[in-house]
């Protein structure tokens, strides 16, 4: 019996449609997504993290009796049960009459280090993973043959804790995997399906799990097994954790051993796509078995091997990409190349950037852009930036003529569209409008919506994030035993009436987090001001070995502190989905402020977009993109904090940028906001609200992503044009 089949006969026969639902994440993003589970036991489903399967596993049968006998809740289970099944049988879908092509039997494979689904899952540590996620969302939706490869971690990211002194300290939890939507793939004998990846010198055996995101399919490795090696154990026991060992380790495992998983459930991939280097040694074993397949050499298959994967870097400094040295790669490759047919110094050429040199380290980039078909950015200036980084590798080509496009990020809408606004937009833009969001003007009827609808569902969002916000700070304060005052005083922080900001990411040195706080004296003065006061809420967590961002976090919850900022600042703990979707559908402004060139793309302002809320940016990444000025130079969708001083003094730059981001606020932003009407209505604002959606919705979603996806990388016979890298050298 499946773990399917087993829930599903815990269920009275009304509920038991719930059990297929809650198996395949496809229920987080369609419109009764919550409610339906929530409403079997509200306090449960917080408790067990918005697990749909753990709630109905734990809900007692007196009350699963209750709801099968509501006549109500039965209509609703079995309405949504017909949507299930109407969306998974579809036939005519967008891919199917776009990219025929691309067939079942056949799909794209999809490997990513991480996969940000729903917090249920947490496998994800921030961006990318996000933005993975919402590529399978959005393939799904579009119908786009994809199967996705991923490691399921035993502890997933670290949870988040911040002590007196404000100082970050990570929590690990295991990951109860068999009380979670996945499920455990088994053989015929109803053993799990394992394959074998040698690392270390040793053989490690990893099982499959799989994790359906609606028509998508997520297989994720996991090495925690009795019949491994208590070290091999904990090798998919952390995301992003442990030393270099530990990464490529987990590289290996990812790469090669996703390859041996998709043979081993019968999957043969058309296209292997790359999102990020991580995954670049999966082009090794795929040579490797067509080699073994044909008796060819290495470098007779490897414009088979181009032609089947191609690669999506993400990151826009060298220092980002992941390297190996000569030593740490013999380690694991020794026994490896020769499978291939070529020697030492053969194999390590493919990572290295430049040839000949005895302590290149290997690059996973290099060996990705070497071993796909083509290559991509995330942004248009991320593009740029690639082309330049990557010049070294391409020493006959010009720079523009570097074979590294682009491909801008987008978001999932349904996923980060509060209900409330999406009622909003079914109301105005028609029942059809999520088949329609790339349609611009579809997006352009939200000039119709009149401001006070859309100022009474916006204020309804903040107040619920601002809900949130009290109820997560009262609980770290509880969990740091601070005194009862301060516990008491949270239910004065953050005022719905106020203009409120929000600022999450990752907090690491160039993005900048404490640019507010550059000139104190002046920052206090825009929030603490009495007539016109501006609030913030920060979240996001440093990565454990980041010093500098760990004191980022510490100054701003310093600065929470202070006497005339308690009710206007907070910093919310533990960051996850879960709190960014309260926080991109409640806020006014969205504040994003990294170094220039250094955001890739991002995507947590998209998100807001959706939702009617206002971007403050540098122009970096996708803001280059979505911004528009007037002939005045005013904002007409948001505001662009500062320009390129084309300079390398870091204190220089970040004293123009803070210099520009408060003149912003006090002169543009705050005067907006408090221009309103007898009745509370901004309406100067509101049309600022309705040209953030109607001008970056239909580009910046991940329909728009994944349609650029298929027609200019994935569809047969697209390709940068370009021989492969010589990465050949004398034995």
């Amino acid at each position: 019996m499946t773990t399917v089949e087993t829930l599903r006969s815990k269920l009275p026969f009304p509920l038991k449609p719930l059990a297929d639902i809650a198996y395949n994440y496809w229920w987080s993003w369609t419109s009764d997504r919550i409610s339906l589970f929530q409403s079997i036991s509200p306090e449960e489903w917080q408790r067990c993290g918005r697990n749909p399967v753990a709630l109905l596993e734990s809900a007692s049968y007196v009350r699963l009796t209750q709801m099968a006998k509501d006549p109500t809740y039965i209509k609703r289970v079995k309405a949504l049960a017909q949507q299930f099944n109407e969306y998974m049988e579809q036939k005519n879908t967008w891919a199917s009459n776009i990219a025929p092509e691309i067939k079942k039997e056949s799909p794209i494979a999809y490997f990513c280090a991480e996969f940000g689904i729903h917090e249920s899952l947490p496998i994800y540590s921030g961006g990318l993973g996000i933005l993975a996620g919402d590529h399978l969302k959005s393939a799904s939706d579009l119908g786009v043959p994809l199967v996705a490869v991923g490691l399921g971690y035993r502890q997933g990211y670290f949870q988040q804790r911040l002590n007196q002194s404000g100082w970050q300290e990570e929590n690990y939890i295991d990951n109860p995997f068999e009380r979670m939507p996945v499920e455990l793939i088994t053989n015929e004998q109803g053993q799990p399906l394992t394959i074998k990846v040698e690392v270390r010198q040793r053989m490690v055996n990893a099982q499959i799990w799989l994790a359906r995101v609606g028509r998508v399919k997520l297989y994720l490795l996991d090495t925690n097994r009795d019949d491994n090696d208590p070290i091999d154990r904990w090798l998919t026991g952390h995301l992003y954790g442990g030393n270099q060992d530990t990464r490529i380790a987990q590289e290996v495992l990812l790469g090669i051993g996703g390859v041996r998983a998709l043979q081993a459930v019968g999957i043969n991939p058309s296209i292997h796509h790359l999102n990020e280097g991580h995954a670049a040694f999966c082009t090794l074993e795929i040579a490797r078995n067509e080699i073994q397949r044909t008796g060819k050499s290495f470098y007779d298959v490897e414009a088979s091997v181009r032609d089947r994967c191609v690669f999506t870097t993400h990151t826009p400094v060298p220092a980002g990409h992941d390297v190996f040295s000569s030593d740490l790669m013999d380690s694991y490759f020794a026994h490896y190349w020769a499978t291939l047919g070529i020697s030492r110094e053969q194999f390590l050429a493919l990572g290295a950037r430049r040839l000949g040199d005895p302590w290149e380290p290997f690059g996973m980039t290099v060996l990705a852009l070497r071993m796909c078909r083509t290559a991509n950015g995330v942004s248009e200036l991320h593009g740029q930036v690639s082309r330049k980084m990557w010049k070294i590798l391409y020493p006959e080509r010009a720079e523009d003529k570097v074979p590294i496009g682009y491909i801008t990020n987008g978001v999932h809408a349904p996923t980060w569209t509060a209900p409330l606004l999406a009622d909003l937009y079914q109301e105005y833009f028609g029942e059809d409008w999520l088949n329609n969001l790339m349609d611009s003007q579809m997006w352009a009827k939200v000039d119709n919506i009149p401001d006070e609808e859309i100022w009474w569902r916006h204020q309804v969002l903040k107040e619920r994030l601002i809900a949130h916000t009290r109820y997560k700070l009262k609980l770290a304060r509880q969990q740091r035993h601070e005194d009862q005052h301060r516990i008491d005083s949270v239910e004065q922080l953050l005022d719905p009436n106020v203009l409120t900001i929000g600022f999450a990411r990752r907090f690491s040195l160039y993005k900048r987090g404490d640019l507010l706080l550059r000139d104190a004296e002046r920052a206090l003065r825009i929030f603490g001001n009495s007539d016109r006061p501006v609030q913030i809420v920060f979240a996001g967590k440093a990565h454990p070995q980041d010093e500098e961002g760990k004191r980022i976090i510490q100054r701003l919850m310093e600065w929470c502190k202070h006497p005339s900022l308690v009710s206007r600042v907070a910093l919310i703990e533990d960051y996850d989905i879960y709190t960014a979707q309260k926080l991109v559908q409640g806020v006014d402004v969205w504040l994003n402020n990294p170094r220039r060139p250094l955001e890739a793309s991002g995507t947590s302002g998209q998100k807001v977009c959706f939702n009617g809320g206002i971007n403050c940016s540098v122009l970096d990444g996708w803001w280059c993109e979505g911004y528009q000025a007037d002939a005045n130079g005013k904002g007409i969708n948001g505001w662009a904090i500062g320009e390129d001083a084309n300079t390398s003094d870091q204190e220089l730059q970040d004293r123009i940028d803070s210099e520009a981001l408060y003149k912003l606020l006090e002169e543009e932003i705050v005067p907006m906001y408090y221009d309103q009407d007898a009745n509370g209505v901004p309406h100067r604002w509101i049309q600022m609200m309705k040209a953030s959606i109607k001008i970056n919705a239909p580009l910046f979603n991940t329909d728009r992503m994944v349609a650029d996806y298929v027609t200019q990388v994935y569809a047969p016979g697209c390709s940068s044009g370009v021989k492969p890298i010589l990465a050949s050298v004398t034995a």
